[in-house]
């Protein structure tokens, strides 16, 4: 009995193994995609599938405007076209957490004393 079970186990070893290393992490990087497209805005930078680079004007739910900075042209692309979001502000981001951990270093000193 356990021989003509083992066979099935061991398929079913291989599509768990198969669906935690492939199309899990797959469905994960797909809810992001969505989500980022989903939250675009006025005044994000984006750039496209295509590789064009603009900033977005107009969203619509099918539709996004971007105008290209080196010719003030605007460009109507759907949503799905849209690759990435490129952050907006990261440097500054970067600041703030620089001068939070400085703040807190800070704190931690005079509380020892």
């Amino acid at each position: 009995m356990p021989q003509e079970y083992s066979g099935i186990i061991m398929l079913v070893i291989f599509f768990a193994i198969m669906y935690f290393t492939m199309i899990r992490p797959q469905k994960k990087k797909e809810k992001e995609t969505k989500a980022m497209r989903d939250s675009l805005s006025t005044g994000d930078e984006v750039i496209t599938i295509g590789g064009i680079h603009g900033k977005v004007v107009k969203v619509n739910d099918e539709l996004v405007t971007i105008e290209m900075p080196f010719a003030k042209q605007r460009i109507e692309f759907s949503k799905w076209a849209i690759g990435s979001v490129v952050k907006k502000g990261k440097e500054k981001a970067v600041k703030e957490e620089i001068e939070d951990t400085v703040d807190d270093n800070e704190e931690d000193k005079e509380d020892d004393k």
